[in-house]
Protein backbone atom coordinates (compact mmCIF):
# COMPACT_ATOMS: atom_id res chain seq x y z
CA UNK A 1 0.00 0.00 0.00
CA UNK A 2 1.72 3.18 -1.02
CA UNK A 3 -0.19 5.71 1.12
CA UNK A 4 0.91 9.13 2.58
CA UNK A 5 -1.84 9.03 5.08
CA UNK A 6 -0.73 10.57 8.70
CA UNK A 7 2.45 11.89 6.80
CA UNK A 8 0.29 14.43 4.90
CA UNK A 9 0.21 16.87 7.84
CA UNK A 10 4.19 17.36 7.16
CA UNK A 11 5.47 19.88 5.35
CA UNK A 12 7.30 18.75 2.28
CA UNK A 13 6.33 14.99 2.30
CA UNK A 14 5.94 13.21 -0.57
CA UNK A 15 2.79 12.74 -2.10
CA UNK A 16 1.36 9.01 -3.14
CA UNK A 17 1.88 9.89 -6.69
CA UNK A 18 5.27 11.52 -6.66
CA UNK A 19 6.62 8.31 -5.05
CA UNK A 20 4.45 5.77 -6.87
CA UNK A 21 6.91 4.55 -10.04
CA UNK A 22 10.08 4.53 -7.66
CA UNK A 23 8.57 2.43 -5.54
CA UNK A 24 6.94 0.25 -8.01
CA UNK A 25 10.52 -0.51 -9.40
CA UNK A 26 12.06 -1.18 -6.34
CA UNK A 27 9.50 -4.05 -5.76
CA UNK A 28 9.06 -5.37 -9.02
CA UNK A 29 7.15 -8.67 -8.82
CA UNK A 30 7.49 -9.37 -5.58
CA UNK A 31 4.20 -8.21 -4.31
CA UNK A 32 1.22 -6.19 -5.28
CA UNK A 33 1.08 -2.58 -5.04
CA UNK A 34 -1.96 -0.25 -3.93
CA UNK A 35 -2.06 3.28 -4.59
CA UNK A 36 -3.87 5.26 -1.37
CA UNK A 37 -4.47 8.52 -2.13
CA UNK A 38 -5.00 11.65 -4.96
CA UNK A 39 -7.39 9.62 -6.60
CA UNK A 40 -10.40 11.93 -7.76
CA UNK A 41 -10.99 10.89 -11.37
CA UNK A 42 -10.30 7.95 -13.95
CA UNK A 43 -7.48 9.56 -15.54
CA UNK A 44 -5.88 9.06 -11.74
CA UNK A 45 -6.62 5.58 -12.02
CA UNK A 46 -4.81 5.22 -15.59
CA UNK A 47 -1.57 7.06 -14.22
CA UNK A 48 -1.20 5.24 -11.10
CA UNK A 49 -1.29 1.83 -13.75
CA UNK A 50 1.30 3.42 -16.36
CA UNK A 51 3.53 4.04 -13.08
CA UNK A 52 3.33 0.43 -12.02
CA UNK A 53 0.55 0.06 -9.41
CA UNK A 54 -1.39 -2.70 -9.85
CA UNK A 55 -4.77 -1.21 -8.54
CA UNK A 56 -6.45 2.23 -6.68
CA UNK A 57 -7.97 2.90 -3.71
CA UNK A 58 -10.80 5.64 -4.02
CA UNK A 59 -12.01 6.32 -0.74
CA UNK A 60 -13.14 10.10 -1.10
CA UNK A 61 -15.33 9.14 -3.99
CA UNK A 62 -16.65 6.12 -2.19
CA UNK A 63 -17.39 8.46 0.87
CA UNK A 64 -18.92 11.47 -1.76
CA UNK A 65 -21.14 9.69 -2.77
CA UNK A 66 -22.16 7.61 -0.07
CA UNK A 67 -22.82 11.35 1.40
CA UNK A 68 -24.54 12.52 -1.66
CA UNK A 69 -26.76 9.71 -2.82
CA UNK A 70 -25.89 6.46 -0.31
CA UNK A 71 -25.54 3.40 -1.85
CA UNK A 72 -27.14 4.63 -5.35
CA UNK A 73 -24.39 7.60 -4.77
CA UNK A 74 -21.96 5.10 -4.69
CA UNK A 75 -23.17 3.10 -7.93
CA UNK A 76 -23.12 6.21 -9.66
CA UNK A 77 -19.58 7.15 -8.53
CA UNK A 78 -18.21 4.26 -9.59
CA UNK A 79 -19.86 4.52 -12.95
CA UNK A 80 -18.01 8.20 -13.79
CA UNK A 81 -14.55 6.51 -12.57
CA UNK A 82 -15.30 3.70 -14.81
CA UNK A 83 -16.81 5.75 -17.67
CA UNK A 84 -13.94 8.09 -17.90
CA UNK A 85 -11.27 5.53 -17.61
CA UNK A 86 -12.90 3.82 -20.61
CA UNK A 87 -13.31 6.96 -22.85
CA UNK A 88 -9.39 8.04 -21.93
CA UNK A 89 -8.73 4.52 -22.71
CA UNK A 90 -10.18 5.17 -25.66
CA UNK A 91 -8.16 8.12 -26.49
CA UNK A 92 -4.97 6.92 -25.51
CA UNK A 93 -5.73 4.29 -28.27
CA UNK A 94 -5.88 1.58 -25.86
CA UNK A 95 -8.53 -1.60 -25.93
CA UNK A 96 -7.28 -2.57 -22.55
CA UNK A 97 -6.32 -2.54 -19.02
CA UNK A 98 -2.84 -4.02 -20.16
CA UNK A 99 -2.15 -1.89 -22.22
CA UNK A 100 -1.30 0.65 -20.11
CA UNK A 101 2.23 1.08 -19.18
CA UNK A 102 4.69 4.28 -18.35
CA UNK A 103 4.17 5.29 -22.62
CA UNK A 104 0.90 6.73 -21.29
CA UNK A 105 2.66 9.17 -19.23
CA UNK A 106 4.08 12.73 -20.61
CA UNK A 107 6.84 13.47 -18.30
CA UNK A 108 7.17 17.43 -17.88
CA UNK A 109 10.83 18.14 -16.54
Amino acid sequence: MVSNHGGRQLDHSSGSFEVLGEICDAVGDKAEVILDGGVRRGTDIIKALALGANACMIGRAYLYGLGAGGEAGVDRALELLGSEVRRNMALLGLTSVEEIDSSCLRMCE
